[in-house]
Order: C-alpha cells, then sequence, then structure tokens
C-alpha cells in the first residue's frame, strides 16, 4: 500500500508542477444541462447561458493565464519517478480513462473549445488521482458511489464513477484475454491438440476443444494463484503476530494528514498530441482498426451468450416446445427466427430445451435446422442426428442424414464413420459395417478397440469368423488388446462351426494374453473337436479339463457321449462315463436322454427303461427328445401301448417338433405298422409348413397301396 501511494503521490506532483502541467487558462464556455460541474443544474437554468469565470464552474480558486493554451493527453498522465518503478496498473487506468471522458466531455460541450475539455479533464483527473491514493481503484471507485463530492456535482462524479467502473472492467477483460492467449500456446494444451489431431479430430471441433483446454488451464492456474496468495497472507500474519509478542505494546496508529490541493495551472503546448503507450504511437488511426480486429478475435475466444427471449417470443418458444411429434414445427420456427433474429447459440439452447422435453420432436426440428443458415450447421450435428437414429434403429433415418450430408459436400469423419459402424453391425447387415468400417481406414483414420470389437461381433453373428479373426490379429499389430469377451465369442463361433483348428488357436491365444483357462473354453474346445469327429483329442482335453479342477457340465458330458454314438462305439462311451466316476461325477439328465436315444435305436427296450427311471430320479421330466426316441422304439418292436402314449405326449408338443423329428416318427410308426398314426403325424408335419422328403414319400405311398 505504501508502494502504491508514493506511485500515486508522484503522478499527482507531476501533474501539478511537473512543468508539463504548469498553469490554468480561463475556461469560457457554455455548460449543457447534461453534466454540469455545480452540485445540481436544476435550480440554475443552464441552457442560455455562459459561464466566463471557471469558478462558477468548478467551485475553486484558480490562477488564470491568457496567454496559456491546454493540451493534456492520455501518455502525460504516465508519471513516475525514474529511480521508482513504474506502476503499470495506474498508467493503464489512467490513460485508458483520458481517453473515455474527453469523449465524453467532448459530446457534452459541443461548442467549448479544446483547451477548455483539457482544463476540464484535470480537474477531474486531479480528483481522481487524489481519490486513488486513499487505496486500490476499486476501492476508491467503491467509495465515490456512495459518498458524492462537494467540488464537482453529483451528476458528473457519477458519470466519473461509471467511466472508472467501466475502465476497470475493461482492464480485467484485457487480463482475461492475456490469459487466454498464453493459456493456448501453453505446452500442456499444445500436446492435447497434437494428441487429438493424431487420432483424427480437425476443424471446428478441434477448435472448441482447444479453448476447452486453456480455459481449464486458465483455472487451474489462477486456483494456484490464489493459494500462493493465501500463503503470503498466512505468512505476513505469523509475522506480525510475533513482531507484537516480541514487543509487548500495541503499534501506534500513523495519521497521514491530507495535503492540501496546490494551485496548478495548465502549460502552453505547440506541437500534436501523442499517445504513446509502451513505446507504441496509438494516435495512428491504424490503431482503431487493430483494436476491432482484437475485439472480434476475442468474441471467438469468449463464447456467446444467448439472447434473453420475452414477450411474444417466450410465447413462441413454449408452442415449440409442445408441439407434438406428429405436428409440424416449420410454421412456428419461421415465427420465432423473425421474432428473435436468433444465431448459432439460441438454436442450440432451443434444441437443448427440445432434446430434455421431447425427444422426437427434438429430432424432427434438428433435422429441419440443417437446411437454416443461421444455425451454420456442421458435421458434428449431423453426426448427432445419426447417432440419435442409429440408437434408435432407425436405419433409414440415419441413412437420409447421411445422404443429406453427402448432397451438401460434407466429407464423412471419423466420430460418423464410428457411428455408422455401430449401427451396421447392430442392425446384422455385414455388407454396409465393412464399407463403413473401410471407408474409415481409406480415410487415414485408425479405428479404436471399441470400433474394432463391434465389427468383430458383427462377423461372428454373420458367421464369418475367419474375417473377425484377422480383425483380432490386426488389433494385436497395432497393440490393442482383445477383450476376453471377443475371444470367447470367436470361440464360440469355431465350436458351433467343428473348427477344431481355430478354436484351438483361440484358446492358445488367449493364454498368451494373460487370460485363465475357464470351464465355458475349456468346454468349447472339447465340443469344437466332437463336432470335427476327432473324439480322441475331445478325450484328452475332456480329461485334462477334469485334471486342472474344472467340473464338466451335463451337455459336455452328453456330447462326448453322442460323438461316440456316431462312431457307434458303445464300449469307449461306456468306458468314459466310468471314468468321469473316478472323479466324483455322475452323468445328468442330457446324458441319460442321448443314451435313451441310442438304446432306442438299438431297440434295447430294458435299457432305455432303466435309464428313463434315472431322469425321473434326478427330478427331470422326460424331454419331448427322449419321447421322439420311445414312440420309434415301441412302435418298432410292436408295443402298441406304449408307443400311442409316447406318441401322445409327442403330439402335445408339435410346436417343438423339427423336421427330421416328424420323419423319425412317420418311418417308426409306418415300421411297426401304425399306418393310421402314421398319416396322422403327416397331416401335423404338413400343417407345420415341413415338406416331406422322397423316401418318406414313398413309404406312405406303399402302405397307402396295401391298404387299398
Amino acid at each position: 500500500m505504501n508502494s502504491k501511494r508514493l506511485v500515486y503521490r508522484q503522478i499527482l506532483n507531476g501533474i501539478r508542477c511537473g512543468g508539463v502541467l504548469g498553469h490554468f487558462s480561463t475556461i469560457n464556455a457554455p455548460v449543457r444541462p447534461s453534466i454540469c460541474f455545480l452540485g445540481s443544474y436544476d435550480s440554475i437554468n443552464l441552457q442560455n447561458q455562459e459561464f466566463s469565470t471557471p469558478t462558477l464552474l468548478f467551485r475553486r480558486f484558480l490562477h488564470t493565464n491568457p496567454q496559456s493554451s491546454v493540451n493534456l493527453s492520455a501518455s502525460e498522465l504516465k508519471f513516475a519517478s525514474p529511480d521508482r518503478e513504474e506502476d503499470e496498473n495506474v498508467n493503464e487506468f489512467l490513460s485508458r480513462f483520458v481517453w473515455k471522458m474527453r469523449g465524453i466531455l467532448s459530446e457534452a460541450y459541443t461548442d467549448a473549445d479544446k483547451q477548455t475539455i483539457d482544463g476540464m479533464l484535470l480537474i477531474i483527473v486531479e480528483k481522481v488521482v487524489s481519490e486513488m491514493e486513499k487505496g486500490s481503484l476499486e476501492q476508491a471507485v467503491g467509495a465515490a458511489l456512495t459518498e458524492p463530492l462537494e467540488e464537482l456535482s453529483a451528476d458528473l462524479w457519477r458519470t466519473v464513477c461509471d467511466v472508472s467502473n467501466s475502465v476497470l472492467e475493461d482492464m480485467k477483460k484485457e487480463r482475461k484475454k492475456e490469459k487466454m492467449k498464453k493459456a493456448l500456446h501453453d505446452a500442456e494444451v499444445k500436446e492435447m491438440c497434437r494428441f487429438a489431431a493424431e487420432i483424427g479430430i480437425r476443424g471446428d471441433l478441434m477448435r472448441e476443444l482447444r479453448f476447452k483446454w486453456a480455459r481449464e488451464k486458465v483455472e487451474e492456474n489462477d486456483f494456484y494463484e490464489s493459494l500462493e496468495r493465501l500463503r503470503e497472507e498466512e505468512r505476513a500474519y505469523e509475522k506480525e503476530e510475533s513482531e507484537g509478542r516480541k514487543a509487548g505494546s500495541i503499534s501506534e496508529e500513523v495519521v497521514v494528514a491530507e495535503e492540501k490541493p496546490k494551485v496548478v495551472s495548465l502549460p502552453k503546448r505547440h506541437w500534436k498530441l501523442k499517445y504513446k503507450i509502451y513505446g507504441l504511437d496509438l494516435s495512428d488511426p491504424k490503431w482503431a482498426e487493430a483494436a476491432d480486429k482484437i475485439h472480434e478475435a476475442g468474441e471467438i475466444i469468449w463464447p456467446q451468450e444467448p439472447k434473453l427471449i420475452s414477450g411474444k417470443c417466450k410465447v413462441v418458444t413454449e408452442k415449440i416446445l409442445s408441439v407434438k411429434v406428429e405436428d409440424e414445427p416449420s410454421p412456428l420456427l419461421a415465427e420465432w427466427v423473425k421474432l428473435l433474429k436468433p444465431n448459432r447459440v439460441d438454436w442450440i439452447t432451443l434444441l437443448d430445451k427440445l432434446k430434455e422435453q421431447n425427444f422426437g420432436t427434438y429430432l424432427k426440428v434438428a433435422e429441419l435446422l440443417l437446411s437454416e443458415k443461421s444455425f451454420q450447421p456442421s458435421i458434428r450435428d449431423y453426426s448427432l442426428l445419426i447417432d440419435a437414429y442409429a440408437k434408435k434403429n432407425c436405419i433409414e433415418d440415419a441413412e437420409r442424414i447421411l445422404k443429406k450430408m453427402n448432397e451438401n459436400g460434407i466429407l464423412l469423419d471419423i466420430i460418423t464413420a464410428t457411428i455408422l459402424v455401430h449401427m451396421y453391425s447392430k442392425a446384422g447387415n455385414i455388407d454396409r459395417a465393412k464399407e463403413a468400417f473401410e471407408s474409415l481406414r481409406s480415410h487415414g483414420f485408425q479405428p479404436d478397440a471399441n470400433v474394432y470389437n463391434t465389427m468383430i461381433m458383427a462377423y461372428v453373428d454373420a458367421g464369418q469368423t475367419m474375417f473377425g479373426e484377422s480383425l483380432m490379429r490386426e488389433m494385436e499389430s497395432r497393440d490393442i488388446k482383445p477383450s476376453e469377451e471377443i475371444q470367447m465369442a470367436l470361440l464360440r463361433s469355431f465350436a458351433q462351426k467343428g473348427d477344431a483348428d481355430g478354436a484351438k488357436r483361440i484358446s492358445i491365444n488367449m493364454q498368451f494374453a494373460g487370460f485363465q483357462s475357464s470351464l465355458e473354453s475349456c468346454m468349447l474346445v472339447v465340443d469344437a473337436e466332437v463336432r470335427a469327429g476327432n473324439l480322441d483329442q475331445a478325450r484328452r482335453n475332456f480329461i485334462y479339463m477334469m485334471k486342472i479342477g474344472h467340473k464338466p457340465e451335463d451337455r459336455c458330458t452328453a456330447g462326448m457321449v453322442r460323438g461316440y454314438e456316431k462312431l457307434n462305439s458303445l464300449d469307449k462311451a461306456l468306458s468314459l462315463l466310468l471314468e468321469i466316476e473316478k472323479y466324483g461325477l455322475e452323468p445328468g439328465p442330457a446324458t441319460y436322454s442321448v443314451l435313451v436315444d441310442w438304446f432306442s435305436k438299438l431297440l434295447l427296450v430294458d435299457e432305455a427303461e432303466q435309464l428313463l427311471g434315472k431322469i425321473a430320479q434326478l427330478g427331470e421330466a422326460p424331454s419331448v427328445k427322449v419321447h421322439i426316441s420311445l414312440c420309434d422304439m415301441y412302435a418298432r418292436c410292436g408295443m402298441e401301448k406304449k408307443a400311442l402314449q409316447a406318441l401322445g405326449a409327442i403330439e402335445s408338443k408339435k410346436d417343438q417338433l423339427e423336421h427330421e423329428d416328424f420323419e423319425r416318427v412317420i418311418n417308426g410308426l409306418l415300421a411297426g405298422g401304425f399306418v393310421h398314426d402314421a398319416r396322422r403325424v403327416h397331416g401335423l408335419m404338413e400343417k407345420r409348413g415341413f415338406t416331406v422328403s422322397e423316401p418318406l414319400k414313398l413309404a406312405l405311398k406303399r402302405y397307402r397301396d396295401k391298404l387299398f
């Protein structure tokens, strides 16, 4: 505070006695009622009067010098001793204040000459500096608003305070802009922008991200600066306390007597007035153009605020927000544009409200705005709409927006291409998903793990597992680790297709990737070997699975037994069942059902019924497959009653039967001589829409000829 007062006193002394401002000249100018230097202009008619002495204007006793001329500039308010550091804040404040105040005085006193205006400026600046000596700029202005002065009229001092406030606000804005400019060139911000460029972000989105990161950097710096100020205040407070304890007495208050204002006058100037700040001559008109350009650049850095909506425009806005999906919002939008004349910020605010209240209308309005010039649509607006339609699985609507984007000459970006890959993959359209994926790579964009996973799942769902595996290898070549879920999906697909080699590759790849062998992965490898006919290898894998502590599910054991059934190796199947008993495992309903089917084909009635009893002991009801096997066996053995019982159970679940199930039942009934029942089942088969095979047609025709 002491250093500030020294600077203020030197400035004031420079104004009073520094040779630049030496003597006042007499002010002879008519006074307009807008700004008056008296306490009030209500009681005096000033419109047709002229004041020839400064005592009526300023209520001060001033020396006059008729030969002196007045020439006051902003740069001449910047006085500082060469032995002391110049206070840049005070210099900037006074320069801006004089420039603004000169314009206001010139508008109020149109008939006054330049010397008169400069005289007024000197008195005002002298009073402002004297108030600034009492404290900071903000404190001086705040106190002045509540405590009018006797020397100047209330209206004039209120104007001075308004100008001071606007100058302080401009200075704060300039400091914020300077901080923002430095943050834009910060190393961390540049590094994040470089990374964003590498992953394919361009254009307006890149600019928004850069400004966002810069603002965050400014906030971070301000936070740490505030912490540092708190530390300094705490240290100063602790230092004062320690000094107070040592002294043992309270320090005496220092009373600073107010200095009486000295008599000053304006010097006579013979050269052209120039503004010089930091060595630059700002009186040249080119700096006004530079200031306009800086202001335009500042509007880009600082985001615009939406316009205030009131009156009729507010009513129209509420109508737009309440529009139903089936209604047409175009007339209301046209009226809203006519009333508000919106820019992009206003449109985005309206869309955000619509998105919260009525999502269907939001989509409709957002699509209409793609043709609105004031909205200034970008590729991000198109991608948001495509993404919204893709999440709702509205493929046609999304393709319509994509077509508009292509017609308007907007090139596909990484975000939109990624959305298309997800959309077509989710819809099961593998061809269009391939096109979107290739388009992504053709534009130089590198897919991320999410895009790879989506595309691999699309290949798996389409049954093109080999293409999915090649994409997984491509991920690994780019040091992107495939997830366990993706590799398990590929393993399931290879197992269902009976591709034992592919299942082995995926299983080994999972182990190298650090994923432990799970029960499901082991069972899938066994299933793949069984489907491929490699029962010996399947059995080795099955035994290894039990050795490492995994308990195979009943369906896995049933798959092994079914494999032995195809080879008619009953002894190997029974030895497998005996072997799993050593590990404390027992066959379940699925394994017993396979054995029942096998024994039924061998016409081993007693053994099949014994296994049927074991299924009942486990608390499971026989499946429709078991009833089909029993019906076939009983019919071929001529056991009419049991055959018809099994047939009744089958007919009650006829909706679950497949083509081969119908044919097996009909063949069994024909073989046992149950022709009428076979013809009835044939009718059920035709009602289901199944076509009878040629051998069965011939059999049915042969038995029909025998009947007739």
